[in-house]
């Protein structure tokens, strides 16, 4: 009797869910959140709340909408809601955005960040065969900065950089992330402070170690090249591909040779033990390592596939170009959704922000998977920035309830852009178009305005 009194409060449960889905307009992402994978661990992490203008599903929709319009203020999002509400006959109390703003405080953040985890690997497990290198899994690793508005509470937990003036600067963050090669998820993340010790980008993707798995194959830059790292993933089943250390000198006289700069080689454990290591973690290392180094277009490439039949040189050059797709999926979450500077005031509502923006952009990319699928196509060849206006567009006639075909005609448009084939593209970092000739603010806001009472705008800043 109790197992069946459970089961049927469940279903009422998983019912509430599907009705506030329904009902609430806004929720579009929240539809693909409900599928039969994620609808559990959806409804686990889903707070007991009373029924409000914005419940836990409806305010977690705004915050991602938020995340993809070109404005992104929460008056914006509240506008729009309170125009849906009006156009369907239900009652509007009010447009001010202090009832949203709390109900985004309430969204738990495991439950984010669950979704996110949930989400990009449901899709990385999914991927089709052909979108696989020689079968086998391949995720990129690195990190980057993040911003965020000069507050207290956030200078507290994320300190602007040593070089800043002190009310002049802005707090900082250190996110690294791991990413999926075939479909441009985000499988986990880390965010920290940006400098202090123990807080290094090493440091945070330690700590991302359990979202790789037995026969994977990690790509990553220089910084990851080290002789302890490789021999952690090593003893959990994964195989690595990075870009030699500048601090290693590599001699291609030692060792067993393979080819025309290709050989084996052993690395020998370092005797100077790592500050964040214990003497015993110290000891359980192994003495030497085997590894395969071998240089390539001016490139120094280390990696544990020590076989030449199981990949040859140029394969494996190959493969290490496509590191750069990280580089342009951190530029994605970064500049198309503009995720380079949060607006979130206070920590725990960045780390939310922060992780809305990540669920987003997974969602943006099972459109995409969808899409390629569809067209027989990579992932890899469609625009992100592409599928984001499609959507957006898509999405809006549907809350305006204007007629809209059905969803294969949405990812045909989708897969209709492919984005261009530039291998070895070089463009200087440098803008062409001057900025307007307004100086830099070298001294507290507060201090500056008074000076401009006083004097107008005639100080020297």
């Amino acid at each position: 009797m109790r197992d069946r009194n459970v089961a049927f409060h469940s279903e009422q449960h998983r019912d509430r869910i599907r009705r506030q889905v329904h009902q609430a307009y806004a929720v579009d992402f929240f539809n693909l959140l409900t599928g039969p994978e994620l609808l559990e661990m959806t409804e686990s992490h889903l707070p007991e709340h009373r029924e409000r203008l914005y419940p836990p599903t409806v305010a977690l929709s705004m915050f991602m909408k938020q995340a993809l319009e070109e404005d992104r203020s929460c008056q914006r999002a509240v506008n729009g809601w309170a125009a849906q509400r009006a156009a369907e006959g239900l009652s509007v109390h009010s447009v001010s955005t202090g009832a949203y703003c709390r109900a985004r405080g309430r969204v738990p953040l495991q439950m984010i960040s669950a979704l996110t985890r949930a989400s990009g690997r449901l899709l990385c497990e999914r991927a089709q065969e052909a979108w696989l290198w020689r079968g086998r899994r391949v995720k990129l690793a690195d990190g980057t900065g993040i911003s965020m508005p000069d507050t207290p509470s956030n200078q507290a937990c994320y300190p602007q950089p040593s070089t800043q003036t002190e009310g002049v600067g802005f707090p900082l963050a250190r996110l690294v992330g791991i990413i999926c090669l075939s479909t441009g998820v985000v499988l986990e993340a880390a965010i920290g402070p940006h400098a202090g010790k123990g807080r290094s980008e090493l440091d945070l993707f330690r700590s991302l170690l359990p979202a790789l798995s037995t026969g994977d194959l990690l790509l990553a830059d220089a910084l990851y090249c080290n002789y302890f790292l490789i021999a952690t993933l090593q003893a959990a089943g994964v195989d690595v591909l990075f870009e030699q250390h500048g601090a290693r000198i590599t001699d291609f006289r030692r060792g067993e040779a393979l080819g025309k700069r290709d050989h084996r080689v052993r690395w020998h454990k370092p005797e100077a033990r790592p500050a964040w290591m214990s003497r015993e973690q110290y000891a359980v290392f192994p003495e030497e390592l085997m590894v395969r180094e071998l240089q390539v277009g001016g490139r120094t490439l280390v990696t544990t596939l020590l076989e030449p039949k199981e990949a040859s040189k140029g394969e494996l050059a190959k493969l290490y170009e496509r590191r750069w797709n990280i580089e342009l999926d951190l530029r994605c979450i970064k500049t198309t959704l503009r995720m380079e500077t949060l607006s979130c005031k206070s920590p725990s509502m960045v780390q939310r922000e922060l992780w809305v923006y990540l669920l987003a952009y997974n969602l943006i990319r099972f459109l995409m998977a969808q899409a390629a699928h569809t067209a027989g196509v990579q992932p890899r060849e469609l625009s992100f920035k592409h599928t984001v206006q499609m959507w957006t567009t898509w999405t809006a006639l549907a809350l305006a309830a204007l007629p809209v075909t059905h969803p294969t005609e949405l990812f045909r448009l989708i897969a209709q852009l492919r984005v261009g084939n530039r291998p070895r593209r070089v463009e200087p970092r440098a803008r062409k178009r001057r900025p307007k000739p307004f100086p830099w603010l070298k001294i507290p806001r507060a201090r500056a305005r008074r000076q401009i009472r006083q004097h107008r705008h005639r100080l020297s800043a």
